[in-house]
């Protein structure tokens, strides 16, 4: 990523200098403690100054509401204690005069305002943009003393430079490294309409992309662990439930001794029967203080506790294979996620697999593909698009379509003319938005939507079906 250096900050300053002489800052916000707004009015318009001391995308511009969006800015309902003691100084006050010290990524810009007892002062905002040791810093020009910043630096983190409030402002000490014109962002990249669109457009991309991708790692690292843990739990039940398998064998001793009791004895610890069921003569450890009778009942009450267990244990197995072909289709959803946009639509069910009733956040358009006989083909990329299509677009006569026991897309097909060709086409895009997409011999299911429930309480996206046809696909 190319770096803000000082022949960038310099063209962007001589050009929208302007507009920053005499400007009134209207509003400050503070959306995290590396990013900040001002709102700058001057010659009847206002524009919003963004200034960003991230080390890795450290940059000041005028930032567009379409950027804006891009950038995901997200303004907290309590602002940090340093856009407080900003909003404090600098709020509705005049921009007198802006600076570029020679050679210095610091843009200076030179607050006229009132002290509390009305004395006219001049305040210092310095935006310093180095890399790890970008900041910003407020301080009073007529006495050259701090009054805040955004990040304190004390001894122990620099030995050359502290910055903290109710010391003397002093700038940074000079570097002794040439600055090279030929790799900067002015030069590196073309600007087509001026140099903040560039610096704008370029940075909210580097910040949008960035952002992609650490949301779409954090929530696949979130799915992975939930659906690594249900995984391991239901291997563990399935062990179990095989382990316990023989469990019948209690019924049928119950029933050896119930079929001999008029050829054994009364509290005996031990005895002899024919296995009929499996052609053998076996013995039977008692418990000699009972009779045969009582002896047979413990035996039956152990089979029906463990017949018990056991359908408990297939409920439990079902309920963990539901949510593990959840999980799956969410980690699917994770990884075909285009923007962020897609991401910010399954959070719910990332950070609280919240069903459909609970989820509040809106639903981006369903991808659709309209044919010329005005045939609809509907695309669902994530489980709330997918219970969308069924619970809301779907007729009972439309076509559903879905990769066989793998996660993927739900594709509805509405047409008044159901051709071969058409399922077809649809059998593929259920293969091609899917988890096997690259594979081949995969199967594809589908139904007509009369035939497919959602069970109650099931996660959201989750069908049973019926009546299914299959389509393999090479």
């Amino acid at each position: 990523m190319i770096t803000f250096d000082y022949y960038t900050l310099a063209e962007f300053l001589k050009e929208q200098k302007e507009f920053f002489l005499g400007a009134r800052i209207n509003k400050i916000q503070q959306p995290t403690r590396r990013e900040f707004i001002f709102a700058l009015r001057n010659n009847s318009e206002t524009r919003q100054l963004y200034v960003n001391i991230n080390p890795q995308f450290y940059h000041v511009c005028f930032m567009s509401k379409e950027n804006q969006v891009k950038r995901v800015l997200e303004i907290p309902q309590k602002p940090p204690m340093f856009c407080m003691l900003l909003r404090k100084y600098l709020e509705n006050s005049r921009i007198a005069k802006v600076n570029l010290p020679e050679g210095e990524r610091i843009l200076e810009i030179f607050i006229e305002t009132y002290s509390e007892v009305g004395e006219k002062i001049y305040l210092c905002l310095a935006f310093e943009f180095m890399g790890k040791h970008s900041n910003v810093i407020l301080y009073n020009y007529d006495t050259n003393v701090i009054i805040g910043c955004a990040h304190n630096v004390g001894s122990e983190k620099s030995r050359e430079r502290e910055i903290f409030g109710g010391i003397p402002y002093v700038y940074p000490p000079k570097q002794n490294f040439v600055l090279k014109k030929w790799d900067s962002l002015i030069e590196v990249e073309a600007i087509t309409s001026s140099v903040n669109s560039l610096i704008d457009d370029y940075y909210a991309t580097q910040i949008a992309n960035d952002k992609f991708r650490v949301l779409k790692g954090n929530y696949s690292s979130i799915i992975s662990q939930k659906l690594k843990k249900v995984t391991k739990s239901l291997k563990q039940m399935e062990y179990k439930l095989l382990s316990d398998s023989d469990s019948d064998k209690y019924r049928l001793w119950g029933d050896l001794i119930m079929a001999n009791l008029y050829a054994l004895k009364d509290f005996s610890n031990v005895v002899s029967v024919y296995d009929y069921e499996n052609d053998k003569q076996i013995e039977l450890k008692l418990d000699e203080t009972k009779t045969l009778k009582d002896n047979a009942t413990q035996f039956y009450k152990l089979y029906n506790k463990a017949k018990i267990a056991r359908n408990k244990l297939n409920e439990l197995i079902e309920e963990s294979n539901t949510k593990k072909e959840y999980f799956e289709q969410v980690l699917y959803s994770i990884n075909s996620a285009q923007n962020i946009e897609d991401l910010f639509e399954i959070t719910p069910e990332v950070l609280e697999n919240t069903d459909r009733k609970d989820s509040k956040n809106k639903i981006q358009d369903v991808l659709m593909i309209e044919e010329s006989d005005g045939s609809r083909i509907y695309i669902g990329k994530n489980n709330k698009q997918n219970d969308y299509i069924i619970s809301k677009l779907a007729t009972e006569d439309d076509l559903w379509f879905h990769v066989h026991n793998c996660a993927g897309s739900h594709i509805l097909l509405k047409t008044q003319n159901v051709t071969d060709e058409l399922i077809l086409k649809c059998a593929k895009l259920a293969k091609e938005y899917s988890s096997v997409k690259d594979s081949s011999k995969i199967g594809v299911i589908y139904t007509k939507r009369k035939y497919i429930r959602k069970p109650p309480a099931s996660p959201l996206g989750y069908v049973t079906y019926k009546n299914e046809k299959e389509i393999v696909l090479d």
